[in-house]
């Protein structure tokens, strides 16, 4: 296993919880290996050597932190791991106790585990995964019957896919394979200081946020949905979004929201709005704090596939060489967000983040 040594650097100066289990680094002047998240003090960059896990480390002569235990963390991430591929692949619900035995936990600790990685419960994970299998069905060639598409996903029963599928979609499944049929959606395009910017949501909250995007580029989203002119509470809410273009620092946790996504995508927006203000993370960093450490280039496309520019800041994450990486509406946004944070000075070059 290669290691990015400045990108591991970064996670242990930043105590990056993501990277447990993952590698560890050793302080030569005191002989001791530690996980990323370790409390101690942060060594010197010139006394720290990095390992893959604790076995080359104590092979290397080190032993383990007792604060911090990094043989107990590398252990936690395998668990995630194995959990992860049963939900995946089950055919019928798990429940918490079954998934923790079948790993090897207590159900109440590995219930804190799973969602201190994934950031979310093993129940949200499978429900994002039956989801995501009903919305590949209804979208697919030739989609046969909802109903049909709710038991092949494993639902109990339609009535329970419906539920789910209206929280997490915002619209019903039938209009979520019609184009947004029957779906009233709010749309805006403001001024804001970094160019045109639009602003949609449906009843449930906000859809889209994209910078040089029109109402006939939502019109193509949601062929079918009616599409309406601003009220006076959907003001308000373009009034919030543009303000945190300016200040994305600020941004709203509270602001309702109805972006659909896989499980995977899902997860690895929720791991966006995650990264505090002012702070960064690599495409790798966000591949393993979702326990999915080896899909770095799915991570990038889904962090690319964000619907809510901003809001869900895909602008704080960048290369493991600290390269500014992609942005989908140009690297020069990237660039001014992330100087508005304090992570870069306004005219430092791309490839030298801050830190």
């Amino acid at each position: 296993m290669m290691i990015d040594e400045e990108g591991a650097y970064l996670a242990i100066s930043v105590r990056d919880r993501a990277q447990d289990g993952h590698f560890v680094f050793a302080v030569r002047s005191t002989g001791i290996y530690c996980k990323p998240s370790c409390p101690a003090r942060r060594p010197r960059r010139e006394n720290v050597a990095f390992f893959a896990g604790g076995e080359p480390a104590r092979a290397a002569g080190y032993r383990p932190c007792l604060r911090c235990r990094p043989d107990e963390a590398a252990r936690d991430t395998r668990a995630v791991e194995r959990a992860l591929a049963l939900l995946e692949s089950a055919e019928e619900r798990v429940s918490l106790s079954a998934l923790a035995e079948a790993v090897g936990y207590a159900a109440h600790h590995f219930q804190r585990i799973f969602k201190q990685r994934t950031g979310v419960s093993p129940a949200a994970y499978a429900r994002a995964v039956r989801a995501r299998r009903a919305e590949a069905a209804l979208e697919g060639d030739g989609a046969g019957r909802i109903t049909d598409a709710a038991y092949d996903a494993g639902y109990a029963a339609p009535s329970r896919f419906y539920a789910e599928a209206k929280g997490r979609m915002g619209m019903t499944p039938r209009a979520w394979r019609n184009g947004g049929a029957g779906e009233r959606i709010r749309a805006s395009v403001a001024a804001s200081s970094l160019g045109p910017l639009l602003v949609a949501a449906t009843d449930k909250g906000l859809c889209r946020i994209a910078f040089d995007e029109t109402e006939a580029d939502l019109r193509a989203r949601f062929p079918h949905a009616e599409i309406l002119p601003p009220d006076a509470s959907f003001a308000a809410l373009v009034q919030a979004v543009v303000a945190m273009v300016d200040d994305p620092a600020r941004a709203q946790a509270d602001l309702p929201t109805d972006a659909r996504g896989t499980a995977f995508q899902q997860a690895v927006w929720q791991a966006l709005r995650a990264i505090p203000a002012g702070e960064t993370r690599s495409y790798a960093q966000i591949a393993a704090s979702i326990g999915r450490p080896q899909a770095v280039r799915a991570t990038g496309t889904a962090c690319g596939d964000n619907a809510l520019a901003v809001l869900v800041p895909c602008h704080r994450v960048l290369r493991s060489d600290g390269g500014l990486g992609g942005y989908a509406y140009g690297l020069e946004r990237k660039r001014a967000l992330l100087a508005r944070e304090g992570v870069l000075q306004p005219t430092q070059h791309a490839g030298k983040p801050k830190g």
